[in-house]
């Protein structure tokens, strides 16, 4: 697989063109809670889309950080033992939150740049969620140039009962014919990796089906 390249002299790749300037980047957190502005963010992970020469959008390899909780962070035990995260093992290669979302941004903007497209856009599923948790930690952390789009979100949630009916995450992934580890489940780089197969699944089942018409 090739990196996307502008495909023309405006700069403007075949991706930005098939999302009108956005770029799809298909992230998943593990947090010790639900609320974004309390609860700790403990991993991250994201997975740039690409698209090939063909059209057909693909995951590129994954970036992912383990995070340490930002100070007075709140720890609730019910997501520690459904999430099986210790915060407290050094095991974990654990980094604070701005250098882990510096990672996670590098190979983002780069993207951007090489293919021209304006900004990113979030896909998750459940999407809102773990864009609040990104939203949150680049406040605390002080970054001024957040890569993602401030509230919009591709949710695969909605794509996937759409698509196939599904809407729990697991199966959505049997109903794409996608390989599903259960045990491999509810980390941050796994989820975020089978999330992008089924995105990827989906759209380019609808665009050889139904395929975008030019502007």
């Amino acid at each position: 697989m090739t990196m996307d390249v502008p495909d023309d002299d405006t700069g403007v790749s075949r991706i930005a063109e098939r999302f009108r300037g956005f770029l799809p980047v298909v992230v998943d957190v593990e947090t010790a809670g639900f609320d974004a502005n309390s609860d700790a963010l403990l991993e991250i992970a994201a997975v740039v889309i690409r698209m090939d020469e063909r059209g057909r959008i693909f995951g590129a390899p994954a970036v992912s950080a383990h995070v340490n909780p930002f100070p007075g962070a709140h720890l609730d035990e019910k997501a520690l033992a459904f999430n099986g995260i210790d915060p407290d093992s050094p095991l974990r290669g654990a980094i604070d939150e701005r250098p882990a979302l510096e990672r996670i941004f590098k190979p983002i903007r780069q993207e951007l740049r090489t293919t021209g497209c304006k900004r990113a856009i979030l896909v998750g599923h459940n999407a809102a969620f773990d864009l609040s948790f990104l939203n949150a930690a680049v406040e605390r952390s002080g970054i001024k140039r957040n890569p993602f789009h401030p509230f919009s979100t591709f949710d695969t949630v909605s794509l996937a009962g759409l698509a196939f009916g599904q809407t729990v995450l697991a199966r959505a992934i049997a109903a794409a014919d996608i390989e599903w580890d259960a045990r491999e489940a509810h980390s941050a780089i796994y989820d975020t990796l089978k999330t992008a197969e089924l995105f990827c699944r989906i759209v380019n089942l609808w665009d050889e089906r139904s395929p975008v018409p030019a502007e």
